[in-house]
């Protein structure tokens, strides 16, 4: 994706305005999404109320998979205040289905899980963000990687074979990797176009890319998790 770079002055001068308070927000909304899924999923597990919910989970996962796919493909064309929304209302849907692991993970590997996704996806969103190499070249291949995770997880689902629940799991876990990576350059170039266009009162369009990336890095987290604990937990 060809973006115009700001010359170094005006860079500075937006990154003092813009591009700190831009980035800001991005991991803000991404936090307060998993922190509310994990409060969610967390209440159900301890209540009791996810046995009790099983039978609608699965319309659950539905309207998330729908909801997600609504938001990718409208998140620019409605207000700010509306994508927040549904962007806290697909966390809550996410948090149900979360409490699940809570049934086939004991809680010291979910926590160990929690911390070595933590550990790499803090430094891949460092290396996203600083680095000088354009990973829109990657685009193509985390495109088809993701495609083909998808598809070899539904295939598995009827084959039932050990050795390809692996081969995902541990694809899954480069993918979602690469994917921090990629998503955080994303997120930095979407704020270095707010500062070139002078948008620093701007609420509405900052509110919006950051809407967008708190998204983005949102499922790159829970994913990368959610791989991670396959492994950790050894089943």
């Amino acid at each position: 994706m060809d973006i115009y770079r700001p010359q170094p002055q005006a860079k500075a001068l937006g990154e003092r305005i813009n591009m700190r308070s831009v980035m800001q927000q991005v991991y803000l909304w991404m936090t307060l999404g998993l922190i509310t899924s994990a409060v969610v999923a967390g209440f159900l597990a301890t209540t009791g109320l996810t046995a009790a919910l099983a039978p609608v989970l699965m319309i659950v996962m539905l309207v998330e998979v729908g909801l997600v796919w609504y938001l990718a493909a409208r998140l620019t064309k409605i207000s700010p205040q509306r994508a927040t929304t549904l962007f806290m209302v697909y966390a809550v849907l996410n948090g149900m289905t979360l409490s699940t692991v809570f049934y086939w993970a004991s809680l010291s590997n979910i926590s160990l899980a929690l911390f070595a996704t933590g550990a790499m996806f803090a430094a891949m969103s460092i290396v996203g963000y600083t680095t000088e190499i354009d990973l829109s070249r990657f685009r193509g291949i985390l495109l088809m990687g993701l495609i083909g995770l998808i598809v070899a997880s539904v295939v598995n689902l009827f084959l039932a074979s050990s050795a390809l629940y692996w081969l995902v799991t541990y694809a899954g876990v480069i993918l979602f990797v690469g994917l921090t990576a990629y998503d955080t350059q994303w997120i930095k170039r979407q704020a270095e176009v707010l500062e070139i266009q002078g948008v620093n009162s701007g609420a509405a369009a900052v509110r919006q890319v950051a809407i967008i990336g708190a998204l983005k890095l949102y499922l790159d987290f829970v994913n990368l998790f959610l791989y991670i604990l396959r492994i950790v937990n050894n089943r």
